[in-house]
């Protein structure tokens, strides 16, 4: 095959991503570090799941338009900085290819180029031996791929081959990976799309259940209208939302009237329903002539529960209470845990995204929460350090709103920000003020290790329970108390004054409580504080201060 035509181009792309899928737990075993994070592959297949669903809504084969929903449905459904990568390598892709007159192996070049340099683009501090060298590597070998073969299967073979040369070279650019035994999970996953998309147009075989897109229906309310579609006030094109039973039905009337009704109201409206059978009718329309509507009804029998509302006023009345109530500054967390949840809802922190070490939150979620929040100023708390930059793109989404990310790694961070933040001052002195607030702000993590490996020291094995500096391994035990212990013992120094423990979904409330006694007792003149977390997978997050 010397071009791609733009069928083939689809199925390309479908391939890409059920490879990717089908690997996904591989991409999520390369996981450096042995604790129940190890969501690259996850949080990768969830970004061109994404990208194909927005793919799979275009209705023409115009390229411009696949091209467009690929790059598009891919920043969307971004998560984590992996996934947020691979966002940007598909929009330049996606722009070369949509440039060109042909798909070809010098379109392809110049495609994996640009790639290259959006990617890198997108991190302030690129680091390598991580997917951007895969990507680096891959662009710089494709012009003299492109220049011997005119083939696009030979093409990718190469870049792939040149692509799995590299990525076999991260352990020894990232000490990091070396010590865990494995290349980098980015990079790998990366390697599964393009591998994808050779056997797509190859013809080949990729595991079909493995690659199902999984896109979740809109909500409908009791007429069955999709309530995203009846409440997009700023498109609307039919202004009266029409609803109403035709009950006691002549007795002329059959299934094939029914199917008529639907069909008349479908000249006049959108968003129609019109189900039931010969006893009983539901009807739902958007249109602008009620009456025609209601007419046709009584054609087959009475009505009853008719409700015609106008769906301008109605949102006209919305957007003045919303202008009325709107806040100068709001606040958006990330946490998981529905004692964390609570914590900041105390501390008046308007929208809680769910998500952190196990589930990264897509771009779309962060800038779904942005929405919701009724303020000019919004200032969003990530509390992960693989959510910060997932955060800053959905920020530069955002026209209608000033959004601030404050840098937050972990959720005790994220706390202290938020108790911090005050309504008087304005969004950028609070911003300031957040920042400076949890600088000094210690933490830690007691967790279960999840797969053997040797690390920080420590040969730690499957079930051992692990504490965590960050992301350095501090201590291991056989009891989350223990490790608790000695993890306080590495935060604290002469200048520390508080100790904040949250206990997890799986602890018991008396042992939080005796551990938080026995803590006190050794650590006397600190303020010892204990709060519910409710977080998953953790036994203990701890700050010290």
């Amino acid at each position: 095959m010397k071009i791609i035509d733009n069928a083939k181009l689809v199925e390309m792309f479908k391939g890409g991503y059920k490879n990717l899928k089908a690997n996904k737990a591989y991409v999520d075993s390369l996981n450096v570090f042995p604790v129940p994070d190890g969501d690259t592959g996850s949080n990768m297949t969830l970004t061109m799941a994404s990208a194909i669903k927005e793919i799979e809504a275009v209705t023409s084969d115009d390229r411009s338009d696949i091209l467009t929903a690929y790059a598009r449905g891919a920043l969307r459904g971004a998560r984590g900085n992996s996934g947020v990568i691979l966002s940007q390598i598909v929009k330049g892709i996606s722009t070369v290819l949509n440039d060109e007159v042909d798909i070809n192996t010098k379109t392809l070049s110049k495609a994996f180029l640009n790639a290259r340099e959006i990617a890198y683009n997108a991190v302030t501090k690129p680091k390598e031996g991580t997917v951007l060298t895969v990507i680096r590597y891959m662009a710089e070998q494709a012009p003299g791929i492109a220049n011997k073969t005119s083939s696009v299967e030979t093409f990718f073979e190469q870049i792939i081959k040149q692509g799995d040369i590299i990525l076999q070279k991260t352990p020894d650019m990232l000490p990091v990976l070396k010590q865990a035994g494995v290349v980098d999970a980015g990079g790998r996953g990366l390697l599964y799309v393009v591998e994808g998309w050779l056997k797509a147009l190859k013809g080949e075989e990729i595991p079909e259940e493995e690659a199902t897109v999984s896109v979740e229906a809109p909500s409908l309310d009791a007429f069955g209208t999709s309530r995203d579609d009846a409440n997009d006030y700023n498109n609307i094109t039919f202004q009266y939302c029409t609803e109403f039973f035709v009950t006691h039905l002549k007795k002329h009337v059959t299934e094939e009237d029914i199917e008529k009704l639907r069909e008349k109201l479908m000249t006049i409206g959108d968003c129609v329903i019109a189900i039931g059978d010969i006893n009983f009718i539901k009807v739902h329309v958007h249109t602008n002539q009620p009456n025609k509507a209601l007419y046709w009804a009584l054609q087959l029998g009475e009505l009853d529960k008719v409700k015609i509302e106008n769906m301008m006023e109605q949102h006209r009345e919305i957007m003045a209470k919303k202008e009325a109530s709107k806040k100068k500054i709001g606040m958006i967390a990330v946490c998981a845990g529905e004692g964390l949840t609570a914590i900041f809802k105390d501390l008046k922190v308007d929208e809680i995204i769910e998500g952190g070490q196990t589930m990264n939150p897509s771009i779309e979620d962060i800038t779904n929460a942005i929405d919701k929040v009724n303020a000019e100023s919004v200032i969003i708390l990530p509390n992960n350090s693989n959510i910060i930059m997932a955060a800053e793109n959905a920020a530069q989404l955002v026209s209608d709103k000033k959004i601030f990310v404050v840098p937050t790694k972990e959720a005790p961070q994220g706390i202290k920000a938020a108790f911090a933040f005050d309504a008087e001052l304005s969004a950028e002195e609070n911003v300031s003020n957040m920042r400076d607030s949890f600088a000094e702000v210690k933490c830690g993590q007691v967790t279960t290790a999840v797969r053997n490996t040797s690390m920080d020291g420590f040969d730690i094995s499957e079930g051992d329970i692990i504490g965590l500096d960050g992301k350095k391994i501090v201590a291991k035990g056989k009891t989350p108390e223990d490790v608790v212990k000695d993890v306080t013992k590495n935060l604290t120094d002469k200048f520390s004054e508080v100790i904040t423990l949250y206990y997890g979904s799986d602890v018991k409330k008396e042992d939080a409580e005796a551990l938080c006694e026995a803590i006190q007792d050794e650590y006397d003149d600190y303020d010892v504080i204990l709060y519910y977390g409710g977080q998953p997978h953790y036994q203990y997050l701890l700050s010290v201060e």
